[in-house]
């Protein structure tokens, strides 16, 4: 079925709509799938499991909210799934371990065969509640809790001073990293496992020989050190050297946290990502030697380009960036595709006059070194971030802002993306920009975060129509419609 089908079925008063929800549990000392409906739904003779039967217990909305927060931080989409409880025949399930299960959840019709379902939702529990005496409630987050884990918890190991150290990961190039001694022979460790190439050794500031193994991330020095040992290198390089930001995220989503939550490639959106590497081919370096988290190394990674991690509906892994004009081709939606009153503004952002950002991180400060080495590189040496700043003094005049903006940190490498990104920063939020909200008809169920909307409306000057980019959905299929936000 094509999503214009969908939506016209959605639509048709014939059709006897049914939402499925399929949800692992830990019950009784048994991992098991629970099958719930909002109405008794049973598998036809053809499908897989055949004759299967949905239990028919669940009550009110089912709601799933999803937002592309304006400061960029990550935002885990949630849900809430309601269960009937009225005789208490389900108090057990209050002691069961629902935390982190899975769940996934679809819609369709009671005639159709379970193959038929399109999946609306999938992503974990975060837990079980009950709001009243004659209710459950499953608290949903979406798959991106599933990176909430630590990157690696593998120490050094052995009898050596730093048996109990974290081994270091290396991602893309990163300048003055601190390898870490691992052996009685002056071998260092920078990351753990085949890496791509040392650019340099420093002792102290100065460049001194050494034998590499890239093979296991090592390199030995030729002579004994005489001060701090610090490394240029370029990191992990399994199945091929990744330098950039769609890439490392996706190495650190399916290769690094917790096994059983790591993700495969069924949990990736293959053709976003594909599409956000080659609009985004800056070069970034992470350097990992303490306990570091998945999701919060891959928000990072995103946010150095303006961009954040995002799970589709599909249970599948994005990378959506605000923007405006945002990309791809424009929807229309008009006055007719609202509810009557719904439109009206809800915020505006504040302006800004400066954008500044730190690039080329520094991973190891070392201050006044004295070994000879040219001042400008001992300057370097002293400073975490080189910086690049984009200002518009006639917004500042305007607006009445003063002194100097914030630096904002990223893993930017070169000065021309630190400052091209800084510029696009500044055009962006240098105007007022306004967020406006409205409730969608059963047709806009399908809009996605980051979608480019144009609003034709009466009001608010848009005659004429304003393009914008959706930045916050809250759906419910049980009265199919959505609020929509949209910045503009």
């Amino acid at each position: 079925m094509t999503d214009a089908e969908f939506l016209v079925w959605l639509d048709e008063p014939s059709a006897i709509r049914v939402v499925l929800a399929e949800v692992g549990v830990f019950s009784k000392g048994v991992e098991t799938t629970r099958f719930l409906a909002d109405r008794h739904y049973t598998t036809s003779t053809t499908d897989t499991p055949a004759n299967l039967a949905y239990l028919g217990i669940i009550r009110g909305g089912i709601s799933f909210d999803e937002s592309l927060p304006l400061d960029g931080q990550t935002s885990l989409s949630t849900g809430n799934i309601e269960i009937d409880n009225a005789s208490g025949e389900r108090d057990d399930w209050l002691a069961d371990v629902w935390h982190n299960r899975s769940i996934e959840v679809f819609i369709g019709d009671v005639r159709w065969p379970r193959s038929a379902f399109r999946r609306i939702f999938a992503g974990t529990v975060a837990d079980i509640g009950s709001r009243d005496a004659g209710v459950l409630n499953l608290s949903l987050r979406d798959k991106l809790q599933r990176l909430n884990t630590p990157v690696s918890e593998m120490v050094i190991g052995g009898t050596g001073t730093n048996k109990d150290a974290l081994q270091p990961l290396v991602f893309g190039e990163c300048f003055n990293v601190s390898p870490v001694l691992v052996g009685t022979n002056h071998e260092y460790l920078f990351h753990a496992g085949p890496a791509e190439s040392v650019i340099e050794v420093r002792d102290n500031g100065v460049p001194v020989l050494r034998t590499d193994k890239l093979s296991t991330g090592r390199f030995t020095l030729n002579q004994s050190p005489a001060g701090q040992i610090t490394a240029s290198v370029q990191g992990d390089n399994v199945g091929g050297y990744r330098n950039t930001v769609a890439g490392i995220v996706q190495r650190l989503a399916t290769a690094y946290g917790t096994v059983e939550d790591r993700f495969t490639t069924n949990d990736l959106d293959p053709v976003n990502l594909s599409a956000f590497d080659t609009l985004h081919p800056q070069p970034v370096g992470l350097y990992l030697p303490d306990r570091a988290n998945v999701l919060a190394c891959c928000q990072q990674l995103a946010s150095s380009v303006g961009a954040q991690v995002a799970m589709s509906r599909n249970g599948r892994l994005r990378l959506l960036k605000l923007a405006l004009p945002a990309s791809g081709a424009a929807r229309v939606i008009t006055a007719a595709d609202m509810v009557a009153g719904s439109f009206k503004p809800a915020r505006r952002t504040t302006v800004i006059a400066g954008v500044r950002l730190g690039y080329a991180r520094n991973w190891t400060l070392q201050q006044s070194l004295q070994t000879g080495i040219p001042a400008a590189h001992r300057t370097l040496y002293e400073q975490e971030y080189l910086e690049r700043t984009a200002n518009d003094a006639a917004v500042a005049v305007t607006y009445r802002l003063h002194g100097e903006p914030t630096r904002v940190d990223t893993l930017l490498l070169t000065e021309a993306d630190a400052q091209a990104e800084a510029a696009r920063e500044l055009a962006l939020w240098s105007v007022p920009r306004s967020v406006y909200t409205f409730t969608g008809f059963a047709s806009l169920l399908l809009l996605e975060l980051g979608q480019a909307l144009t609003i034709v409306h009466p009001r608010y000057g848009m005659d004429a129509g304003v393009t914008g980019q959706v930045i916050g959905l809250s759906t419910d299929w049980s009265t199919r419609r959505v609020g929509v936000e949209v910045l503009v």
